[in-house]
């Protein structure tokens, strides 16, 4: 089940005309394509709502609430880890203002400078303790809002509360604003997959062709497939979220990626000698349908998933019979061949998954 921002996301209607104004913010690919100059203008209209509100009151302190908001939501792009992360970060920051109201009231009671140290060391030294690991950068917020607070426990209690006050604007401006046409991370995680599969069908091409698998092409190419699987892998957990696609589901996607990508590696080191004309026309011409099947299923889901239009992810192939994978080898393009339809095989799998998530991740 969808979570309801993406379902009212796809479901809403909109006027005719609205929609064609709206058409560069609603388009998926657009904000892909814009996603950091969106956050940026979201960002920036949540500062000027906080100056403006802050100075329009003339609340003491006022640019703390500004600060908070950019601390809270200015790292902060894609829905997935929106909510989870400016949770966790403004729990930090209202944890460290309680902690730093409570110094200044100490130390305004006792007059104790030493022990106001004491005791704001020991406190910070125990949220550095937790800011190694899971939750890391709440604990190390509230250290940081300590002493925004309390400064170093001289401030008066009354610029305590204010800057406390400004703190707490400031988290729910940035939670408000968070939420703005937020990008997905499932934007980012398709177009980037469907960039990967291109490139993969352009390798793959290139190895049938008898082209270098040695010059700065081919390698350019496979340098930057690697690179999408490690942004690819890092978009996961955000994806999951977003869309409700299972971590195992995602994880065995990517692996028919990586498999796709390990599978080409040994196809171009394994190939016939591409001066070797002959050995090179047999191949063309022996396994022409495999190679056009190949390029068909790679190109077909580029496409799906970068249009959306992921009915033809369900179209029937005509796959390599599998009992062929069994057939003795006799020759160096037998094992070739085998090679290939295994890679077949795991592009028409990897095809099958997406397939059947489409409904979730086609928003």
């Amino acid at each position: 089940m969808r979570t309801p921002s993406l379902n009212t996301f796809r479901a809403h209607r909109l006027p005719p005309l609205l929609r064609r104004l709206l058409r560069p913010l609603l388009d998926p690919y657009r904000r892909y394509r814009y996603a950091k100059l969106i956050h940026a203008v979201r960002v920036s209209l949540g500062l000027l709502a906080s100056i403006m509100l802050t100075t329009g009151i003339n609340l003491p302190h006022g640019e703390w609430a500004s600060v908070t908001m950019l601390v809270v939501i200015g790292g902060l792009q894609h829905h997935g880890n929106i909510g989870k992360k400016a949770a966790e970060r403004a729990i930090g920051t209202l944890i460290g203002a309680a902690i730093g109201l409570l110094l200044v009231a100490q130390q305004a009671w006792l007059g104790m400078p030493w022990l106001t140290y004491f005791v704001m060391s020991a406190v910070c030294g125990f949220f550095s303790y937790h800011a190694i690991g899971k939750g890391g950068y709440t604990a190390l917020l509230a250290g940081i809002t300590v002493f925004i607070v309390a400064g170093h426990g001289d401030n008066l209690i009354s610029d305590g509360l204010w800057r406390a006050v400004d703190i707490l604007i400031g988290v729910a401006l940035a939670l408000a604003f968070s939420f703005a046409l937020p990008s997905y991370a499932v934007f980012s995680w398709r177009y980037n997959l469907a960039s990967s599969l291109r490139d993969c069908a352009t390798i793959y091409g290139r190895i049938i062709d008898g082209q270098s698998v040695s010059d700065d092409e081919h390698l350019k190419l496979m340098n930057r497939l690697n690179a999408s699987m490690v942004q690819l892998r890092s978009l996961m957990p955000s994806v999951s979220k977003e869309v409700k696609i299972s971590m195992t589901e995602l994880d065995a996607i990517q692996r028919h990626l990586r498999m796709c990508v390990s599978t080409l590696e040994i196809l171009g080191n394994t190939r016939p000698d591409s001066k070797d004309r002959d050995a090179m026309a047999h191949l063309q011409s022996s396994f022409k349908a495999e190679h056009r099947q190949i390029r068909v299923q790679l190109i077909g889901m580029a496409r799906a998933l970068k249009t959306g239009a992921s009915q033809r992810l369900s179209r029937p192939i005509d796959l390599p019979v599998d009992s062929s994978l069994e057939a003795p080898v006799y020759n160096p393009l037998d094992g070739y061949q085998l090679l290939m339809r295994e890679f077949a095989s795991n592009i028409g799998e990897m095809r099958q998954r997406l397939a059947k998530t489409a409904p979730r991740w086609n928003i």
